[in-house]
């Protein structure tokens, strides 16, 4: 009877669900198309990347927002990327997002919309809340887009390049750059090993779910030990692959493909530089001043 109800969708399962959670997470994952964006030289699609993000924390007005919204919207249209699968990493933050907007919901001062017990609902809470929700959902899609588009050895040489001026003073660039490729690489690899072993350690009876907080974090043990023994193994194994093939780091290393601006990369980089001129126009014109 039991088995009957959950064929019929008529009992929970938590642990499915934590299961979908950990599959949902995009971070690191890369989508193969055949874009604009997906051609594009790797450092123009850091540049924008971080024009993006600045001008999500450096513009405050309802008509930037809008702005940022369009210029997303059109770059997630030219990536082919469903949008579908964008929103599925947004799932990933959503307790954080929550924790921030109630955060800055009932912590910020000013004046009073809602009060209730010793709470008090202020409208610059509501108004930075609101923003902050904003900008950690456009922040996820817009790292998103980066990831997806672009593979792990690209985003390497692309990060080396665009930090190579920082050789000058010792600084490991190249280093840095394997570090963050290796990690983003590892993302989706880590995910899939982690839900593989929870399904493992739920077939012997290891229960994630029930019991309180001290009682859940004992029944994480089972799936941690194995997940860190797992990572160092892997890691391991490619120290030892990586020194078998002679990696000794950048000195004396040619590439197949080295990365040569294109004439749609300074497109590109035209492109950015007027959406910075049209969000500083539209930060100071002030349309939607009183709603905001």
């Amino acid at each position: 009877m039991q088995i009957k109800d959950r064929m019929q969708g008529g009992t929970e399962n938590p642990a499915g669900e934590k299961r979908d959670m950990i599959r949902e997470i995009t971070l690191g994952q890369y989508y193969p198309a055949d874009s604009v964006l997906h051609k594009l030289d790797p450092r123009v699609k850091l540049a924008g990347t971080m024009v993006f993000i600045i001008s999500l924390f450096a513009f405050h007005s309802v008509e930037a927002y809008i702005g940022a919204t369009l210029f997303l919207a059109g770059v997630i249209v030219i990536s082919r990327v469903p949008l579908s699968f964008m929103l599925r990493g947004l799932k990933s933050i959503f307790f954080l997002m929550m924790f921030t907007v109630v955060f800055n919901l009932f912590l910020i001062k000013g004046t009073p919309v809602v009060s209730f017990w010793i709470f008090t609902i202020t409208k610059e809470g509501i108004e930075t809340a609101v923003a902050m929700a904003i900008r950690l959902i456009y922040l996820v899609i817009g790292s998103s887009v980066m990831t997806l588009t672009t593979t792990p050895n690209d985003l390497t040489d692309g990060l080396e390049k665009a930090l190579r001026p920082l050789k000058k003073i010792r600084v490991p660039v190249h280093e840095i750059a394997m570090i963050m490729s290796i990690a983003l690489r590892f993302i989706p690899i880590l995910l899939e090993e982690t839900d593989k072993i929870m399904k493992a350690q739920m077939a012997r009876g290891a229960d994630f779910e029930s019991g309180g907080l001290i009682q859940k974090a004992k029944g994480m043990i089972p799936l941690l030990v194995p997940l860190f023994i797992s990572a160092f193994r892997r890691a391991n194994d490619l120290a030892m692959a990586m020194e078998a093939r002679g990696y000794h780091g950048d000195e004396g290393r040619t590439k197949m493909k080295p990365l040569v601006y294109q004439n749609r990369d300074r497109m590109a980089y035209f492109l950015l530089l007027g959406y910075l001129v049209i969000m500083f126009f539209l930060n100071r014109i002030g349309f939607f001043a009183g709603l905001w």
